[in-house]
């Protein structure tokens, strides 16, 4: 728009109206975007038009959102400076969406180069569902309207990856939650939630329709077109659930939503005496229940208010007074409005510890996506804060696009002609200054001096404004008064605004959340306490809002900005109608005429003289050579050495006394393209993979060292857990997500050796004799018979110690609960365990004579550990059974047989009845983990490595192809040897067999491990190292390489489609010939008589199966008890946590464990971060191919790497909690 012939208000406003209604709803002023909002889909944020926007500057392609991004980004990059992208405009001028659009250019133009960045990225994305849900709602003006402000820090790495994120949250619309104008609405959420709740959450919390809750019914609009509630509920989930929301966390959330919904319908009418009475008891109650509060705490805290007189500074005398109708609603629209509040604020805390940046954070973009300015019939105190804050915004418009330009110029003694502008400091002055003091000192006098009466403070707040009577900007006007915008006058109402100014909640109501049984309301939402003796005045609203927007423009004002100035064409939402007075409006106060003139008049760019030398040494011989900085002069004669060697036309900059300035934006892209080139024809492909591959080397060295510092304290756990598994593999389905974990074996859980409260209650009733250790606890359930019925499955305590198997069963006397030893099982009595071949947790042990002639029949979560503990301290002589039906014996000797049948319509776990066991189908008895343990024994010392779940590898680069398009061979170079990725091994199934990989005694393990070592000798058999999320072990040793001229069959397994002449196409599980490996990484293969170039890490090599059964399994003898080992990881756990370092560094920390229970230090010590979440590994990357002699290329001398392959495998998401006695026991287990 800097080019049109005409500058004028007018001019501008036909210029946007015609581009608006031909679709270009995005133009330039300078730097500075212009948006028109459409209010349809123009289909102009595709991924097709988001690539052409990657790499491109502002004039190389149209206007668009996408440019502005990818300019901000390109500037963090390549100047290294913070940036901020600032957009502004009224509500449903498109703010809210084109902050989306950055987020979606920023997370698809920057590069995911590991698990955790694009975990990072993902986080990012999701954050849009959720903090839409919470924080906007439909208004007169805009069906999605932001009712808070949101500052998006997104920080990257020294490389412009996204390693985290920060959300600064300003000024939610709380009072929308208890009351909304006519056809506007609550926020979305809760719509969402009474539309689409699950029925889990009905029967908790008693949800209903939204037409049944008067916070949303009261303005008679409960569908929005254009928004579809259900649908948006279940993204709101899933946004939950990516950014880590646990479920317990997730039903909390949901909860205080209730709380808040009840509470709109407690009714008060006035009883004979005028007080205020509920007029439905069962719903204060209700709320009661789900708060967990006394019914007479909360009953008395809405309808009575107490207070507490003071003589002389000392507490006086205590009063009940009751409340009327108006001020108990008062009351409990106050708490509904506080929950919200608090609640929002910790919904954006817990995003920002998911959101913890990932590695070192160099750099940051922010998008500030907040309030537009607003002007309404009714205008009070959060009208005031919005404007305020966009008056603050304005300011640093003006500061950084007119003023400080045109104050640059003076300084710099540059030619120039000033231009006129309104700087708007002196309304920002009117508002927060304290001397004279503004509207907010004014606000807070009265409240202080009137505190105790709303109607007082408001009077005293009108006698103080007389002060403001001679500021031009200002103007008194009875019960309003008058501040005059830079975007429009705006008259506020001074009814209740003193009030709205407190944001204080009553003593009562903070009392009453703090009696709360829920730790999640009485600590996390209000963990305050109120000191009485404390003189201190609380801050108000405005000393808030004050303080947060100084603070925020502080930062914007550190940062590199980028402006986004957003413009509502109607009021109707409409798509055709064009409103030029809105319009001009519009225009005058954001100032564009003005920008347009400095814009016209200024310069584009301007840079400090050493930092130009610095940027553009390249293009000078005289500055700069092969690459090396070698100038000696001054850096003002440097930056003349370089412009006039490049013939940039005088006309085009300027030289100031600090800084070098050019005029128009083309001229320093073209600089910028020089550069580019130079450095593309220094680099070669040579330099650029021998980089990478130190880089990878070094890399590879500390991932080891770091591996084997976490995990050589764990090696007794885990050799235990594989021979469990050995103990039943192959012959028992497995569940699924026990595929998914890698859980230790660190039998007590409940902590019966060393915890307290229940532990202490079951350590005394089992009554440990001497020298008896506890090996294993747990709760479960056992099978209990009854008088002429059918047994039934009872919960039980389940302790394993190296004498005898406790069960242990929870009794009541009176009104205590008690601890019994119900039974002892002396482990000489027990002969054998049964199991079945399906998934369920049930557990038969024989027993060679016991009172009543019986055998024990248990239902045990962890039953593979248990197993293995019993084989363990019994040393084998326990027989372990896998049958697909289990014979044992009832009372008095009988034979009974438990079937085991499957049934799909079993969900989770396992149901009994009548001696049938019905379970739903698991997964193959040969199924894997997604980390399996391969030995590997080179004479004596040990080698390890992880074999993960395979994800689709990168393709190298490959080799010359002749002008046919065929590949051309070299038969010149010899075959190289090269493992790009773990090989597959034909026994992956070894760590299942007992015969081919027994486990060394834990205790001659333990007396080998040296913490100064990095690697064991063993006598026996290597042994298995546990491998953690943030590292990758290193590959073995590569297997010999086939002779020369023999082929060998491998098998693809991903599919691969060529991007140039001469590569081959194929799909996965096919098999192909191979007839020569180059040591880049792309083989010649041969597939149905064609030859071409294949990615080698798309291969393994293919060994058809044979055909003889494999010979039966041996039992092996079960390793010791790791007391050793157990001891000394105890002794390591601060050395472990002080070596664990994601940098692979030592950070020296220590942290004494105390009575915290074994196992949860160990967990503690695996997983450091706050929030779980699943991470994938990297796949491998492919060498780069060397040149091989040949005839030229066809097109391109430059072959095309091809794109890696994603892994399609989504991250498994926890099931929801079951209600079955055993699966709540597990959960009781290991919280």
């Amino acid at each position: 728009m800097t080019l049109l012939t005409k500058i004028s208000d007018e001019a501008i406003n036909d210029n946007l109206e015609l581009r608006w209604k031909n679709g270009d709803i995005y133009t330039y002023i300078g730097h500075v975007l212009i948006s028109v909002n459409p209010f349809k889909d123009l289909g102009i944020y595709t991924n097709e038009v988001l690539e052409s926007y990657k790499g491109k500057n502002l004039l190389e392609v149209t206007p668009h959102v996408f440019a502005i991004a990818e300019s901000a980004y390109h500037h963090m990059n390549s100047y290294k400076e913070n940036q901020c992208i600032i957009i502004s405009g009224e509500s449903g001028a498109g703010k809210t969406e084109a902050a989306k659009r950055i987020m979606q250019y920023v997370a698809a133009v920057s590069e995911a180069k590991s698990a955790a960045i694009q975990e990072i990225k993902d986080m990012v994305l999701a954050t849009n569902p959720l903090l839409e849900s919470f924080g906007c709602a439909k208004t007169l003006r805009n069906n999605n309207s932001s009712r808070h402000g949101k500052y998006l820090e997104i920080q990257f790495s020294s490389q412009g990856e996204p390693v985290g994120a920060v959300i600064t949250n300003y000024l939610l619309e709380k009072n929308r939650v208890v009351g909304q104008i006519e056809n506007e609405r609550n926020f979305h959420i809760f719509y969402q939630l009474t539309k689409a709740a699950p029925p889990e959450y009905q029967q908790q919390f008693g949800l209903q329709g939204p037409e049944s809750f008067l916070y949303t019914s009261r303005s008679n609009c409960l569908e929005v077109d254009g928004i579809n509630d259900v649908n948006d509920f279940q993204d709101t989930l899933k946004a939950m659930d990516v950014i880590g929301l646990q479920k317990n966390e997730q039903d909390e959330i949901f909860k205080m939503l209730s709380v808040i919904l009840w509470l709109g319908n407690v009714v008060f009418t006035e009883n004979e005496e005028g007080h205020a009475a509920v007029t439905d008891p069962d719903v204060v109650n209700f709320i009661a229940y789900l708060t967990q509060v006394e019914y007479e705490d909360l009953n008395k805290a809405l309808t009575v208010r107490i207070l507490e007189t003071q003589h002389g500074g000392r507490r006086g005398s205590v009063y009940d007074v009751p409340l009327n109708s108006a001020q108990a609603s008062s009351v409990r629209d106050a708490l509904a409005k506080s929950i919200y509040e608090r609640l929002f604020e910790w919904i954006v805390t817990r995003i920002n510890v998911s959101l913890q940046a990932r590695a070192a954070v160099n750099y940051t973009m922010g998008v500030l996506d907040i309030y537009g300015f607003e002007i309404f019939d009714n205008n009070n105190f959060e009208q005031l804060c919005i404007n305020y804050v966009n008056e603050k915004l304005q300011q640093i418009f003006i500061e950084l696009t007119l003023k400080a330009e045109q104050e640059e110029y003076v300084k710099e003694r540059i030619e120039w002609t000033p231009i006129k502008f309104f700087d708007n400091k002196v309304v920002c002055d009117l508002i927060e200054a304290k001397r004279p003091p503004g509207i907010f000192a004014a606000l807070n006098d009265a409240c202080a001096t009137a505190h105790a009466d709303p109607g007082a403070a408001d009077n005293s707040f009108v006698q103080r404004l007389g002060f403001l009577a001679s500021n031009p900007h200002f103007e008194a006007r009875g019960s309003q008064f008058l501040v005059r915008h830079y975007a429009g006058d705006v008259y506020y109402t001074i009814d209740g605004i003193t009030d709205k100014n407190k944001d204080a909640l009553l003593k009562d109501l903070l009392d009453l959340a703090a009696s709360s049984k829920n730790p999640f309301m009485s600590s996390t939402l209000f963990p305050e306490r109120i000191d009485p003796n404390s003189k201190k005045r609380p801050p108000t609203a405005s000393d808030k809002i004050k303080q947060s927007c100084n603070a925020l423009v502080d930062k914007l004002m550190m940062c590199h900005p980028s402006y986004i100035r957003t413009i509502k064409p109607n009021d109707n939402r409409s798509s055709t109608e064009y409103d030029s007075k809105r319009v001009l409006h519009q225009i005058k106060y954001l100032g564009l005429c003005e920008n347009i003139r400095v814009r016209r008049a200024g310069f584009a760019y301007r840079t400090a003289f050493d930092k130009f030398v610095e940027r553009f040494y390249l293009l000078c011989p005289a500055t700069g050579y092969a690459g090396d900085y070698i100038w000696q002069g001054d850096a003002r004669s440097g930056c003349l050495e370089i412009l006039k060697h490049n013939n940039i036309p005088t006309d085009e900059w300027q030289m100031g006394t600090t800084k070098v300035f050019i005029k128009h934006p083309e001229t320093i892209f073209a600089l910028e393209g020089l550069r580019d080139k130079y450095w593309h024809n220094m680099a070669t492909r040579i330099q650029r993979a021998w980089r990478a591959h130190v880089r990878y080397k070094n890399e590879c060295a500390a991932k080891i060292q770091r591996f084997w510092r976490q995990n050589k304290y764990n090696i007794g756990y885990l050799q235990l857990r594989d021979y469990g598994h050995q103990l039943l593999g192959g012959r028992k389905e497995r569940r699924r997500f026990s595929l998914l974990s890698q859980r230790m074996f660190l039998g007590d859980y409940l902590d019966i050796k060393n915890g307290s409260g229940l532990a202490t209650m079951i350590r005394n009733a089992i009554n440990l004799k001497a020298g008896e250790e506890v090996l294993f606890s747990i709760k479960g359930s056992m099978l209990v018979p009854r008088a002429m019925r059918s047994s039934i499955p009872s919960p039980r305590t389940f302790v394993l110690t190296n004498q005898g198997f406790h069960i242990v069963v929870a009794t009541k006397n009176g009104k205590t609960i008690q601890m019994v030893d119900e039974k002892v099982l002396s482990l000489n009595i027990i002969s054998s365990v049964s199991v079945s071949t399906l998934r369920d947790d049930w557990v038969v042990l024989h027993l060679d004579s016991s009172p009543d002639g019986s055998d024990c029949i248990i239902s045990c979560v962890f039953k593979t550990e248990l197993i293995a503990r019993l084989s363990q301290v019994t040393n084998g002589r326990i027989r372990v059974n896998v049958t697909p039906q289990i014979q044992y014996k009832k009372k008095g000797g009988k034979t009974v047989t438990m079937k085991f049948v499957k049934d799909e319509k079993v969900l989770r776990d396992d149901t009994y009845k009548s001696h049938v066991v019905h379970v739903s189908s698991g997964e193959p008895p040969s199924s894997r983990k997604c980390f399996s343990l391969i030995y590997v024994q080179a004479e004596s010392s040990v080698n390890f490595y992880i074999s993960e779940l395979e994800s689709r590898p990168p393709a190298a680069r490959k080799s010359k192809l002749n002008p046919n398009g065929q590949p051309v061979k070299n038969n010149t170079m010899k075959k190289p040897v090269v493992n790009m990725s773990p090989p597959v091994h034909s026994n992956r199934a070894a760590n299942i067999n007992p015969i081919s990989q027994p486990v060394p005694t834990i205790s001659a393990t333990a007396q080998k491990i040296n913490s100064n070592s990095t690697s064991i000798v063993n006598n026996n058999r290597p042994v298995s190292v546990m491998p953690t999320s943030s590292s990758r072990s290193p590959p073995p040793p590569p297997p010999s390489s086939a002779p020369e001229n023999s082929a060998s069959l491998y098998k693809a397994i991903y599919p691969f489609h060529p991007q140039q002449n001469g590569e081959l196409s194929f799909e996965k599980d096919a098999t192909m010939e191979i007839i020569e490996k180059d040591e880049n990484g792309w083989w010649l293969a041969k597939i149905n008589g064609v030859e071409g170039w294949v990615p080698s890490n798309y291969l393994q090599e293919y060994t058809p199966p044979k055909t003889s059964p494999p010979p039966p399994a041996r039992r092996r003898a079960p390793p010791p008890i790791p007391q050793q080992l157990i001891s000394q990881s105890q002794n390591n756990v601060q050395d472990r946590m002080g070596q664990h370092s994601y940098n692979a560094t030592t950070n020296g920390t220590s942290a004494s464990t105390g009575s915290v229970p074994q196992w949860k230090t160990a967990n503690n010590v695996q997983s450091p971060s706050p929030v779980p979440a699943t991470r994938k590994q990297a796949p491998p990357i492919a060498a780069t191919k060397p040149s091989i002699p040949g005839r030229p290329t066809v097109g391109s001398n430059k072959p095309t790497i091809p794109n890696r392959p994603q892994a399609e495998t989504a991250s498994p998401q926890a099931p929801p909690r079951s209600n079955n006695p055993a699966a709540l026991s597990l959960a009781d287990a290991v919280s």
